[in-house]
């Protein structure tokens, strides 16, 4: 048990010293559009328009976001320190939805060190928190500062949106470009509340 909570615990430090911060992941993202790339480990034209579609939906979300202010308050009286770290796409569009969120979450806590890594790097962190055995992304992962222990795990969607998928799924037997669009509706009228409740609740059940 115990190499397996240092092997563990090495990944996440592996993962730590690859990731960005928030500005960073913006820049990192931002070039690569410039160059004609996405970020991962493929590169087609599809993923290079989703990523250009991204930067203009993050760019609008940074504007309009707030933090309800009962989320602030309790996220500025966290009294111990952690990190969270982030396994994001330039590509993802849930991604581009939650990653601004979480980012002004963060910014308001004292105690919240916000980290983001790249899924396709980051790959033996990534097999460790699949979602039905898949990769998808985001994913939050809630590290004890001092000790790097996982402490909780998020994501890749609030349970509005993955709902909305699932239904849909179960009438039409695809998730094809009218799901992403009701998707990206639900997540504009959503106005980024439902994440900010889940990860704070989260932090609730996690400190209680």
């Amino acid at each position: 048990m115990l190499i397996k909570v240092n092997e563990m615990i090495n990944i996440i430090k592996q993962a730590l010293e690859n990731s960005f911060s928030y500005a960073d992941y913006r820049k990192k993202v931002t070039g690569l559009i410039a160059e004609g790339k996405s970020t991962g480990h493929e590169q087609s034209e599809d993923l290079l328009h989703y990523s250009e579609l991204n930067e203009t939906r993050m760019n609008r979300l940074e504007k309009t976001i707030e933090v309800t202010d009962e989320v602030k308050t309790k996220l500025q009286n966290l009294d111990k320190k952690f990190i969270w770290l982030v396994l994001s796409e330039g590509w993802c569009g849930d991604a581009a939805q939650i990653v601004p969120v979480i980012h002004k979450m963060a910014e308001v806590a004292e105690n919240v060190i916000l980290k983001i890594a790249l899924r396709d790097d980051n790959d033996a962190l990534m097999q460790h928190f699949l979602t039905n055995g898949g990769k998808a992304i985001p994913k939050l992962i809630i590290l004890d500062a001092d000790s790097l222990e996982v402490v909780a795990d998020w994501g890749p969607r609030p349970t509005g949106a993955k709902q909305l998928i699932l239904d849909y799924k179960a009438a039409h037997g695809v998730v094809d470009e009218t799901a992403k669009i009701e998707l990206q509706k639900w997540y504009l009228h959503d106005k980024g509340v439902s994440i900010q409740n889940e990860i704070v609740e989260l932090h609730e059940q996690v400190l209680s």
